[in-house]
């Protein structure tokens, strides 16, 4: 077979450039009718047009160049079955684009839902094995922001009941003060009583009242402020024994007017660690203060302070006591805000914050505190980075 002529070579680029134009006609024609269908159709039909439009401008250059009739025939015969190959494959892909197109228009909608549906979608995994890899990564990741949102609600609704239970038990515990004072400055204001021991004794017990509502507030203001993350962190290098010892002698008093039994204990050599002080007391305090609450007369409560075996990074704080345990169903809610557990067998406990407040902070030294029963009693345990995190 020789070279190509002009004559030839024009006719093929003709023929070329015919299939081209009439092709892209034919495509945009399509896409033009079928503007408003799904992408997999859309796709079907530019492929089904556009191998269409290449095996007419084939055929129709095979024409110009073959003059025996069998090789055109054979050479049609190869070009229809290539092409119904081609167009099934279209509009396979079309149909798996459609497919996931719908998966991500479904999985975007259940963003906002609260809960599971069934609205005949494929499982993220199906989708996954059948769709191209951009769509599948996609759907995986509505995927996973439906998950990260669904905890967020989660969170928020347990937030929400936190806040209710608290105001709940806040309003109760201003109430009963404020029902006191009134009345005892009522009393005073219209002389029901005059004596100098009953004045004294109801002003006593005014002054108490007032000091029960100043820690109420005081709780309020740093519960808000770990909830709120606005705590301001003064960290500095103190000795572990200095803050166990430090919150011993503070509680000591009570314990003795109580008739508990006091005891602190440090494991192996004196430990530094980096935290600030006044949260971390106050954390400690809040604990000792829950244990001595709960342990009747004559039982014990011991804190132990040392370096955490397992965690050598750590120092660990714990508080046991012997005042009965936590009711199992009450330990995953004991940091909770407001929570008290059984309220009747503690009167006077106050509002539920102690144990709140005392998460907040150790949460906020990237710590954790932790509680479990043992032996007829609870133990609260602290871990906090020996270097601040």
């Amino acid at each position: 077979m020789g070279p190509v002529n002009l004559h030839d070579a024009s006719e093929l680029a003709a023929i070329a450039g015919g299939v081209t134009v009439v092709g892209f006609v034919i495509g945009a024609i399509a896409l033009a009718v079928l503007r408003g269908r799904s992408i997999g159709v859309q796709i079907g039909a530019l492929t089904c047009s556009s191998i269409v439009a290449v095996l007419a401008g084939a055929y129709a250059a095979s024409r110009a160049m073959f003059i025996s009739l069998h090789d055109l025939t054979a050479l049609a015969v190869v070009l229809v079955a290539a092409g119904t190959v081609a167009i099934t494959g279209g509009f396979v892909l079309g149909a798996r684009v459609g497919g996931a197109s719908r998966f991500l228009v479904v999985a975007a909608r259940r963003i906002g839902d609260e809960g599971d549906r069934d609205d005949g979608a494929p499982p993220v995994d199906a989708l996954e094995r059948n769709a191209p890899l951009e769509l599948a990564d996609l759907a995986t990741e509505l995927a996973a922001t439906r998950a990260r949102l669904t905890e967020a609600r989660e969170r928020q609704r347990a937030l929400e009941g936190s806040r209710r239970e608290l105001v709940a038990w806040v309003s109760h515990d201003l109430r009963t003060p404020l029902a006191g004072m009134r009345a005892i400055v009522e009393a005073l204001e219209d002389r029901v009583v005059d004596d100098p021991t009953t004045v004294e004794r109801y002003l006593r017990t005014l002054r108490e009242e007032v000091d029960h509502l100043a820690g109420l507030v005081d709780d309020l203001f740093e519960l808000s402020r770990t909830q709120a993350g606005a705590l301001n962190l003064n960290f500095e290098r103190v000795l572990l024994g200095d803050l166990v010892s430090d919150v011993l002698a503070g509680s000591a008093p009570v314990a003795a007017a109580k008739g508990v039994h006091l005891e602190g204990r440090l494991v192996g050599p004196p430990t530094e660690l980096e935290v600030s002080s006044p949260e971390v007391l106050r954390a400690l305090r809040n604990l000792l203060e829950n244990a001595l609450r709960h342990t009747p007369t004559d039982g014990s409560v011991v804190v132990e302070a040392g370096v955490d075996e397992a965690m050598p990074d750590f120092v660990y704080v714990l508080v046991r006591d012997t005042g009965g345990g936590v009711a199992p169903d009450d330990l995953p809610r004991i940091f909770d805000v407001a929570f008290q557990g059984d309220r009747a067998r503690t009167p006077g406990a106050g509002a539920g914050l102690g144990l709140a407040i005392a998460k907040g902070f150790v949460d906020a030294h990237r710590g954790e505190l932790s509680v479990e029963n043992d032996l007829g009693g609870a133990i609260f345990t602290m871990r906090l980075p020996r270097v601040r995190a």
